[in-house]
């Protein structure tokens, strides 16, 4: 019998032995509140503060500028809500681009009720947002431009160095935040070079628990806080620490950045090359040819279907399109095979249920044939080629037939 197939990495991973380790050494050993001011608080808050100082290291950053939070949705909400109550005075503006995950998108659309104007820059056919739309969409009351780094549906890598010269060529003092929930530990990311002022990650996209993660919070950025209490990290976020899933994400961001080889149920995992970002962007090229060549009438989407447009594509993420076949219909057929893989992203799913293929699918202008025929393929350093080469295979059985009864 086939092991199962898991390729939906980018919904979430399986939490990594190093991560549930340190997890277990804090829950049971390292339990102390943090804030308590006897030794078993002073033993936890050593911990907590070594694991700001490797998050602070994955970004060469200060520890003092890294804020956990519950994950990628928190940190969007502090960031946008956060930037936009401080600045409010200043200014009313934000830019959001139309691909932007649904924590920034009806984040910012939430402003909109307190009398804030919301631009959102289109995007080009591979989702990419062009950084010259950004530059003519500032204004002197701009105070907030958010644009992820890496789209979590079909993989796009946006030109954050160049958006984030447009932000500050402008001459404001608008901040520029990036949503790097599928970017983090996936791609090189310069928050320096590319003028990032507030930076998003979750735990659980890189092999971390899931409910962690953190927001970059560059030093001298102004934000007003979203939750209040006993003012713990710096007032702005309040509670009581979260040091189990803190060094959890910790330990995962420390892996990943270091490009380990998996040593796990797959062995040396094809001898990863050290590098996990070569070694996925590897799967993703072979199952991208084996799909092209076994599937007639295929699409893939995005920078990774692009001739000379590979640097803009993320390793870990590939959207195809498959004419005749409902995703969800496709979907289930490949679960029966073992293979699991999501129709858009997961947090689209309920959306989809409501409108015609996903926001994002749509603001790339996909041909209406195809937008609730799409499916996604994500993939983390656990997988093999191997595991491609069956996945094409039962992809070019299931889909003839699929074809025939739809």
């Amino acid at each position: 019998m086939m092991n199962d197939i898991y390729l939906d990495n980018a919904a979430t991973t399986r939490c990594c032995p190093e991560a549930m380790k340190a997890m277990e050494q804090a829950l049971a050993a390292d339990y102390g509140n943090p804030s308590s001011m006897h030794r078993k608080g002073f033993e936890a808050e050593k911990i907590w503060k070594d694991a700001m100082k490797t998050l602070a290291g994955t970004l060469a950053v200060t520890p003092e500028e890294i804020v956990f939070t519950s994950g990628g949705t928190e940190s969007d909400n502090m960031a946008i809500l956060g930037a936009a109550r401080a600045a409010g005075r200043r200014g009313k503006h934000v830019i959001i681009s139309a691909v932007e995950h649904a924590a920034v998108a009806n984040t910012a659309a939430s402003l909109e009720k307190d009398g804030y104007e919301i631009t959102v820059l289109p995007v080009d056919g591979l989702g990419l947002v062009d950084p010259d739309e950004v530059k003519r969409a500032m204004r002197e009351d701009t105070i907030l431009v958010s644009v992820m780094a890496v789209n979590n549906e079909v993989g796009s890598v946006q030109r954050l160095d160049e958006i984030g010269k447009a932000v500050k060529s402008a001459g404001g003092s608008a901040y520029f935040h990036t949503d790097a929930v599928q970017g983090y530990g996936k791609i090189d990311i310069d928050v320096k070079k590319c003028g990032i002022d507030l930076l998003s990650v979750s735990g659980h996209k890189l092999h971390g628990p899931k409910g962690t993660g953190f927001l970059y919070v560059k030093k001298g950025v102004r934000l007003e806080p979203i939750m209040y209490g006993g003012g713990q990290q710096r007032g702005l976020r309040s509670g009581t620490m979260n040091v189990p899933g803190a060094v959890g994400l910790a330990a995962a961001a420390a892996r990943a950045f270091a490009g380990q080889a998996d040593k796990g149920k797959h062995g040396a995992a094809e001898s990863a090359a050290g590098n996990e970002r070569e070694y996925t962007g590897r799967l993703r090229t072979l199952l991208a040819d084996r799909l092209k060549s076994g599937v007639e009438k295929i699409v893939i989407n995005g920078p990774a279907g692009a001739s000379g447009m590979e640097a803009y594509a993320a390793p870990h993420i590939l959207s195809v399109s498959v004419p005749g076949v409902r995703a969800e219909v496709l979907l289930h057929a490949l679960e029966d095979e073992g293979i699991y893989v999501s129709a858009g992203s997961a947090c689209s799913s309920h959306q989809m249920k409501k409108t015609h293929g996903t926001a994002t699918l749509r603001a790339m202008g996909l041909d209406e044939a195809l937008l609730d025929s799409t499916i996604r393929f994500s993939l983390s350093r656990e997988n093999t080629a191997q595991e491609m080469e069956r996945t094409a295979e039962v992809m070019a059985s299931l889909v003839p037939a699929l074809r025939r009864f739809s």
